[in-house]
């Protein structure tokens, strides 16, 4: 008891320097997913229901969309390197709110929606690493975990409540739901216009304050020696072990999030699947942000450990099918994935000599591919295993993959690029011998 409450000491005075401009930041990533997943989560029965879509058609539509949300970060991290953090927000929720517009107009030409659709997914691709990017600017090492874990909590508090609102809306009053949506984003796009840029929002982060400030007055994103760790293309300096990781990870945790809707409704109900999401929105919001400093600390192969067997585990559990096993299995996938997703995108921005904004599109792109995978093969499982009436081998096979597949990791140990290390007069120092830079 004594260590939670000095955990959660620790972290309210990490976040005690929060401003203003990162308060309304944070606002935002409440009221964000809040707006999307008012409308995001019922698509394919708005889509095949109230437009009369096929449900093949459906399905491409959706994969389509979950891609380019996902993959199409790496593009908007070098948007934000190019044109700065607060301009890539704006222009994100420019494209989004007109999104949303168009599926209003949808109700109308049905033709428009899938255009719509595609389109709020790329301001959803442009705006999170930015947004990341921005919420961590100037923010040490020790203090980003908690940083991010807020923002990750923001996120998933709008994810479970949007549909909560939204549900009763969808079918019966379509439009007055997406005039609601849009206002809101239209509301969040304004406050936006109004943040200052990330080099004057915060105190420079110390570890680029010998770095140059750009013509925009910026501060120059971390990078080699001689550069501005903007060169040699989206994949250059890519930290290796991190991107696959997370790609894994997305691959195992979509089997949960694609599949056990079928699974859990056909074994409960949907609103007792709804219970089961509403918990693992829950564990995020309250897990992470506590969790955050051990995380931030916890070896990187020792994270890997943790988070890969809490999927195995609740995958399995799974597997039992009857609803105290739904719980349970969702609660250990939460928790394995807390661990997972934190990690990866910390160490990915230990490991990179790019900036933040680069750094966090990238691991999107990995997530994305992880996903869209998990679509393509996990579908075909489950297929095999609902046609030989036994769905419960389908988590089972999972789990063993959540078991196997990251013992090919370590392969890819020595190729994570790492940023050089450098001393207090901004020349280079070599590396310890484990590759960490000493000190950290």
């Amino acid at each position: 008891m004594g260590e939670r409450a000095a955990v959660g000491a620790r972290l309210r005075a990490a976040l005690a320097t929060v401003d203003g401009p990162l308060r309304f930041l944070l606002l935002s990533s409440f009221l964000i997913p809040l707006g999307s997943f008012m409308v995001l989560p019922f698509m394919s029965v708005f889509l095949h229901e109230r437009l009369g879509m096929g449900l093949g058609t459906v399905g491409v539509v959706l994969a389509a969309a979950s891609f380019v949300q996902f993959s199409g970060g790496i593009v908007g991290g070098a948007l934000a390197d190019r044109i700065g953090l607060r301009r890539t927000m704006l222009w994100a929720l420019v494209v989004r709110t007109a999104g949303f517009v168009g599926l209003l107009l949808a109700l109308r030409w049905p033709p428009l929606a899938v255009g719509a659709l595609i389109l709020t997914c790329c301001g959803a691709a442009l705006y999170l690493p930015a947004n990341k990017a921005y919420l961590i600017h100037g923010v040490d090492d020790e203090r980003r975990p908690a940083f991010l874990s807020a923002g990750n909590a923001a996120l998933n508090a709008g994810m479970a409540v949007g549909p909560l609102i939204a549900g009763p809306f969808v079918l019966s009053a379509p439009g007055g739901l997406f005039v609601a949506v849009t206002a809101l984003f239209v509301m969040v796009t304004a406050g936006h216009a109004r943040l200052p840029d990330a080099g004057a929002a915060h105190e420079p982060d110390p570890q680029q304050a010998s770095r140059p400030a750009a013509a925009d007055g910026r501060s120059t994103p971390p990078g080699r020696p001689g550069t501005d760790g903007r060169g040699g293309g989206l994949f250059a300096g890519v930290a290796v072990l991190p991107f696959a990781a997370n790609a894994l990870a997305f691959y195992l945790y979509f089997h949960f999030q694609h599949y056990l809707a079928v699974y859990a409704v056909e074994r409960a109900s949907s609103a007792f699947y709804s219970l089961v999401l509403l918990l693992c929105f829950t564990l995020v919001i309250v897990v992470q942000p506590l969790a955050s400093g051990l995380i931030r600390r916890m070896p990187y192969a020792t994270a890997l450990a943790v988070g890969f067997t809490g999927l195995a585990a609740g995958l399995a559990v799974l597997a039992v099918g009857n609803r105290p096993a739904l719980l349970a299995g969702g609660a250990l996938i939460t928790l394995g994935d807390i661990v997972l997703f934190l990690k990866n995108d910390l160490e990915a921005l230990r490991r990179s000599a790019r900036s933040d904004a680069v750094v966090f599109g990238r691991q999107r792109l990995a997530a994305g591919l992880g996903a869209g995978l998990s679509g393509l093969v996990g579908g075909q499982f489950y297929g095999l295993a609902e046609g030989a009436g036994n769905t419960g081998r389908f988590w089972l096979l999972a789990a063993a993959q959540c078991l196997l597949l990251p013992l090919l990791l370590p392969v890819l140990r020595g190729r994570a690029t790492k940023p050089p290390p450098l001393d207090d007069e901004g020349a280079l120092r070599p590396h310890d011998t484990d590759g960490r830079i000493p000190g950290r």
